[in-house]
């Protein structure tokens, strides 16, 4: 696939076997790939070790490579992500798991006073190569406090990168080229697609992910550089600007509506793929942003005042935004707060309106 590197020889990624994976076991594969490679990586967390961690995600990783480099740390979000900005300065690459990315303000001050400025205010003297991974958005009723999208908020700290993959091909090699980084990397996995592509529409059950494109994973190494956007459909008509599950959303409206939409998966939110942007909203004129976290201030609003700033001429009609409420995540709710066809189908058709 485009976008996708190895450095493996003599087996090249298009030699390598390929199986359907769904993302929880892409996300294990890249772990389990790292681990081998580089005896510097180290996972740590809140029942990742023995249990395997909440959504199974370490699940047989440290009865393979052992308790001193898989281990379960204490309820202690600022200490986990400490020690991991500690490890990271002495050399390691620390994977530190949040189990639930509304957990992550506890360790707020670490990442963004520690993590995000150590090769700054060290003149590079230390770096903090480590990958906070966290399950973020809604998928399992959680309410406020298990359904949080934050991604907005890391992406306005300097020196952090955000990642969020939408299928098990892109989760795993992007996995892999965070722990590679030498920089901190935020890498939100959308829980809601763990076990299959969710189309919004709420009447059908979700799908699994076998026999989907981006469910063939090949084994062992593969990389996909940050800050590269996948085009998951080409159009003409407008551009559709997603990330994680509202990738499979837009593309499930798309085809129930019969839009000849070009939907861009953004893959990573920092650095953004700006050029990927520009090309295709130049080429259709019209730009529809979708995203489940909160409307104010949420990376949506950046979007589209990057549109707007670099596009203005191209622009046949404003900038469009499908989002989460601003209101707190509801529990029974989370059908309505989800950005689903309804709405999306609305904006797109006041787009091809104007």
């Amino acid at each position: 696939m485009a976008g996708v590197s190895s450095d493996e020889d003599p087996v090249t990624l298009a030699d390598a076997p390929v199986r359907d994976l769904n993302m929880i076991d892409a996300i294990n594969e890249a772990l389990d790939v790292m681990l081998e490679r580089d005896p510097d990586v180290i996972l740590m967390g809140e029942d990742i070790g023995y249990f395997g961690g909440v959504f199974r995600c370490t699940a047989g990783l440290q009865e393979k490579y052992g308790k001193t480099r898989v281990f379960d740390t204490p309820i202690s979000e600022c200490g986990i992500v400490g020690v991991a900005v500690g490890m990271g300065a002495y050399g390691l690459r620390p994977v530190p798991e949040i189990q639930f990315a509304d957990y992550i303000y506890p360790g707020l001050d670490q990442i963004v006073s520690e993590a995000a400025r150590l090769r700054y205010r060290s003149a590079a003297e230390f770096i903090a190569p480590m990958t906070i991974r966290s399950p973020f958005g809604g998928g399992i009723f959680g309410g406020q406090t298990h359904s949080q999208s934050p991604e907005a908020i890391f992406a306005h700290v300097s020196g952090l990168k955000t990642v969020v993959p939408s299928t098990p091909h892109d989760a795993k090699g992007l996995l892999i080229a965070a722990i590679e980084d030498n920089d901190p990397v935020m890498f939100f996995e959308p829980k809601r697609i763990y076990n299959g592509p969710f189309d919004g529409y709420y009447d059908r059950p979700t799908k699994s992910w076998k026999g989907h494109p981006g469910a063939a994973v090949p084994e062992g190494y593969y990389s996909i550089p940050l800050g590269k956007a996948r085009i998951v459909q080409e159009g003409n008509a407008l551009t559709i600007l997603a990330y994680g599950t509202m990738v499979h959303v837009a593309e499930g409206v798309c085809r129930e509506k019969g839009v000849d939409a070009e939907i861009l998966d953004l893959r990573t939110i920092v650095p953004l793929d700006i050029e990927a942007v520009e090309k295709s909203v130049e080429k259709t004129g019209r730009c529809l942003i979708v995203h489940e976290a909160t409307r104010t201030a949420g990376f949506g609003a950046e979007l589209s005042a990057l549109v707007t700033e670099r596009c203005f001429y191209h622009l046949e009609a404003p900038v469009e935004r499908v989002t989460g409420f601003d209101t707190p995540y509801p529990h029974s709710l989370e059908w309505a707060y989800f950005p689903g066809p309804i709405r999306i189908g609305e904006a797109i058709d006041k787009l091809l309106s104007e």
